[in-house]
């Protein structure tokens, strides 16, 4: 947007004012957060790996600028991982979703609690900027957005695995049966 300083805008080449769009116009958009996916869920297991992704979209906003019809869109460039246990990661790609049966494998974004405990999972996604002007071709915005998600609970638990020789049809009152 213009400053105003000098009292008038400038002029383009053709005519007309010069829009623009800066990283406080950016920053008061309504981005929406990132979702912020758990898995297995609400409940892991210490050791185990538990993935942690986000769930964003580029997003698109129309406005007006000095009469002029503006489009401004918005894309994640960057995802902020907060694990609640004092571990982080920053990360271009945003991870995601895995089958049930895949659960408790690494990937590009999980994580592997050490103790068990209440944690608060956090993200921020940082967004990047572009605008165009009545159709025109498209100008990045300079700087960037952080749109911080609500924080997930986590609750880590340990689990013990006990093997018995009994055969629970033989004895069904045995230990582990």
């Amino acid at each position: 947007m213009y400053d105003g300083n000098p009292p008038e805008p400038p002029e383009r080449p053709g005519g007309g004012a010069v829009v623009g769009l800066g990283q406080r116009e950016l920053r008061e958009l309504p981005i929406a957060a990132a979702g912020l996916g758990l898995q297995p869920g609400r409940h892991t297991l210490r050791g185990a790996e538990t993935n942690v992704y986000a769930e964003a979209a580029v997003q698109s906003f129309r406005t007006t600028v000095l009469g002029r019809g503006v489009l401004v869109r918005v894309r994640p460039v960057e995802h902020r991982f907060d694990y609640g246990d004092g571990a982080s990661l920053v990360s271009a790609a945003p991870g995601g979703p895995v089958p049930q049966e895949r659960w408790g494998e690494r990937t590009a974004t999980s994580h592997r609690y050490t103790a068990t405990g209440e944690y608060l999972v956090g993200l921020v996604t940082v967004f990047a900027g572009e605008f165009s002007v009545d159709g025109g071709p498209w100008q990045p915005i300079p700087g960037t957005a952080e749109v911080p998600s609500p924080p997930r609970p986590v609750s880590v638990w340990r689990s013990e695995v006990r093997l018995y020789a009994q055969d629970c049809n033989t004895d069904p009152h045995g230990q582990g049966c």
